[in-house]
C-alpha cells in the first residue's frame, strides 16, 4: 500500500511509537511509516477518526511495542473449578483469612449462556489477577445442599464472597458483555465500600 507523500509529511511530526496506522489487515503484524514491523494486538490501538493510535507504549527489549508494567500480566486466567462442599468452604475460609474477595461462577454444563460467559469472565479475571480469585462451580457436580446454601436459583449466577459471606450477585440471563460489566461494577463497588 503506497502512502501519499502529503499524508506522510502530515504525520511526520508524530513519533512512530505513538502513531501507527493499520497498513495491514493482519492484527499481529503492523507497520509504521518507516516500514518497520511491530507485533501489536488490536487491544493496544484506539480508533481516532479511522486511524489507530497506540497509547502509553514503549519499545521492549525485543523491539516490539509493549505497554509498561503489563509484560507479565496474563490475557486470561482459568476459573479454578470447585467440585465439593469442603473445597468451597476452604476457598471461602482462605479468602476470609487473607482478607480477599472471591468471585464464583455458578454454572451448568448444559447451560449455553454459562458456556459462552465463562471465557469472558476468564478475561475479566486477568484484570484483577492476583488480587481477586475467580472460581467456577458446576451445579451438576456438587451436592444440591451447597447450591441451596449459596442461594443459587438461576444460571449463570456470579457471586462475590468476602468475609465468609455473599456480598453481591449478578444473574446472567442477558448478553455476556452486559453481565461482565455488571460483575465489574459489583467488584468495584465492593472495594469502594471497604
Amino acid at each position: 500500500m503506497e502512502i501519499l507523500p502529503s499524508l506522510k509529511s502530515q504525520y511526520s511530526r508524530i513519533p512512530p511509537l505513538l502513531y501507527n496506522p493499520c497498513c495491514s489487515i493482519d492484527s499481529k503484524r503492523k507497520t509504521n511509516f518507516n516500514g518497520e514491523a511491530n507485533s501489536i494486538s488490536w487491544n493496544n490501538f484506539h480508533p481516532i477518526k479511522g486511524r489507530r493510535l497506540v497509547l502509553h507504549s514503549s519499545r521492549g527489549e525485543s523491539g516490539s511495542i509493549t505497554q509498561p508494567g503489563l509484560e507479565n500480566m496474563p490475557l486470561s486466567v482459568d476459573l479454578e473449578p470447585i467440585s465439593s462442599e469442603s473445597q468451597f468452604d476452604r476457598v471461602v475460609a482462605e479468602a476470609q483469612q487473607l482478607e480477599e474477595s472471591v468471585v464464583i461462577l455458578w454454572m451448568a454444563s448444559w447451560c449455553r449462556k454459562c458456556i459462552y460467559l465463562k471465557p469472558k469472565l476468564e478475561k475479566l479475571a486477568a484484570d484483577y489477577y492476583p488480587r481477586i480469585r475467580f472460581y467456577s462451580v458446576d451445579v451438576n457436580n456438587v451436592p444440591h445442599k451447597l447450591v441451596v446454601r449459596a442461594g443459587v436459583t438461576k444460571m449463570p449466577t456470579i457471586q462475590l464472597w468476602r468475609d465468609g459471606k455473599k456480598q453481591g450477585e449478578v444473574i446472567g440471563g442477558h448478553k455476556a458483555y452486559l453481565v461482565v460489566n455488571e460483575v465489574r461494577e459489583m467488584i468495584e463497588n465492593e472495594y469502594i465500600t471497604i
